[in-house]
């Protein structure tokens, strides 16, 4: 049977992007779908997936918090600091797999959290260092390679809280 952690990873990143408000409610549902396609189950988690999109924005709110609570992951509270964190480091994974760019990823960050969020500061100051390149001594390749180290080290603190069991009893 295959792992579901990964699913549960993709879950509790929308959460967060959600939180800080970097995606809207209907991708929330749509990832609790694609987390029961991916096996992971519970009563909360198919009434969230349930939803639909004229739903979604109302009932999202009261919904997601036992959806992820069954599935041992963590409800981040809209505008908590950890909350922040997670979707910054939900943002740097999505760098690291292609769906964004190191430049997009820096923009990003700089834009929602500017230089308030200790954990994301050097995305922002990248960010800074994109828009003078022209007057320095870099390349964007460099600033690329120093967003992407950035991103590793933001992605090496777990994601998924250790008490995630896939499967609702």
């Amino acid at each position: 049977m295959p792992s579901t952690e990964p699913a549960a990873c993709e879950f509790q990143d929308r959460a967060a992007l959600w939180s800080v408000g970097e995606i809207r409610a209907t991708d929330v549902v749509t990832g609790a779908c694609d987390a029961l396609v991916a096996g992971l189950d519970g009563p909360a988690l198919r009434i969230l997936a349930a939803c639909t999109r004229a739903e979604a924005d109302y009932d999202v709110l009261e919904l997601l918090p036992p959806a992820l609570d069954e599935l041992g992951l963590a409800f981040y509270p809209v505008g908590s600091v950890a909350g922040q964190e997670a979707a910054a480091r939900a943002l740097a994974s999505w760098m690291l797999v292609g769906k964004l760019t190191p430049r997009e990823l820096a923009l990003r960050i700089h834009r929602r959290f500017g230089h308030e969020l200790p954990l994301a500061e050097r995305l922002a100051e990248l960010d800074d260092e994109y828009d003078i390149l022209e007057y320095g001594d870099r390349t964007p390749a460099q600033v690329d390679a120093d967003v992407t180290a950035e991103a590793l080290r933001l992605t090496q603190h777990p994601r998924v809280s250790p008490g995630a069991t896939g499967t609702a009893p």
